[in-house]
């Protein structure tokens, strides 16, 4: 297990568990905690043990949002050098929590208790989202005359929908972990932490189980579909596929069928 100021690491064979570890202070996200989370995610998604990556998070709260203490020293400044250079600071920690969409490893959201403002643009940025039955969640900027601004704005329509989104960001109200599963921002309420994490674990088990290239194939193409559109992202798959086939997992996978046995996938 490693240990950081902000985070925990723990590894369960091809499954990293990233673990929220300020207890005491609700896991609040601090300058510090995006730094690190940007560099945890490249060890991720540089280490071919590492198939898949559970967020989590130590004490009463997922997290109660972006440290208010070190926001409001950012807006302290009134000159045009000191907005500008707010401006580059919110661009850096903007760019930790994009780190968890950039990384080639599916992340997933495993959730309790309170994820509240930034909290939200963490998960967004997440691949897959699941909820213990305890979860609040709330786009708190809005109630608190602030745009949110590290990627909630421009992540969720596509997990929610625009009617669902407008209504949430617009509002700044609670929502309930219910709520997040009809609206679709998680796949799975579990009725305690226990239960959350273990099916967290069987989630990221089942990813881990499948060829490692082809799951990081997988989240390249959607997002670059995301990004660019059905047509570009066609013709995107289609050159991905051309590049990569035929493969040593790809071979695995058809021996193993025919063999009636379960794969071994070596990310080759």
């Amino acid at each position: 297990m490693n240990t950081s100021n902000q985070f925990k690491v723990e590894q369960e064979e091809h499954i990293a568990w990233l673990i929220l570890n300020r207890p005491e202070k609700r896991n609040v996200m601090g300058i510090a905690f995006f730094e690190e989370m940007s560099q945890h995610m490249k060890n991720f998604d540089l280490d071919p043990a590492v198939r898949a990556v559970i967020i989590r998070a130590e004490g009463k709260s997922f997290t109660a949002g972006t440290d208010l203490n070190e926001a409001a020293s950012l807006l302290s400044g009134t000159g045009a050098d000191q907005r500008e250079a707010t401006r580059l600071e919110i661009l850096a920690l903007q760019e930790g929590l994009t780190s968890i969409e950039k990384c080639r490893k599916p992340v997933i959201a495993a959730i309790h208790s309170h994820c509240i403002g930034g909290g939200v643009d963490l998960i967004s940025a997440c691949d897959i989202r699941l909820a213990a039955v305890d979860a609040v969640f709330s786009i708190r900027e809005t109630r608190m005359g602030i745009i949110a601004d590290l990627g909630t704005l421009q992540r969720l329509p596509y997990i929610i929908g625009q009617g669902w989104f407008r209504e949430l960001a617009l509002t700044g109200r609670d929502f309930t972990a219910s709520e997040a599963l009809q609206m679709g921002l998680v796949t799975r309420v579990c009725d305690n932490q226990e239960e959350l994490y273990s099916e967290a674990r069987v989630l990221a088990g089942q990813i881990a189980d499948c060829p490692p290239l082809t799951v990081q194939g997988v989240k390249d193409v959607i997002l670059y579909s995301r990004d660019h559109g059905i047509d570009s992202g066609l013709q995107y798959v289609a050159q991905k596929n051309t590049a990569a086939l035929p493969s040593e997992d790809v071979v695995e996978a058809m021996t193993a069928f025919m063999e009636k046995r379960k794969p071994v996938f070596k990310g080759k």
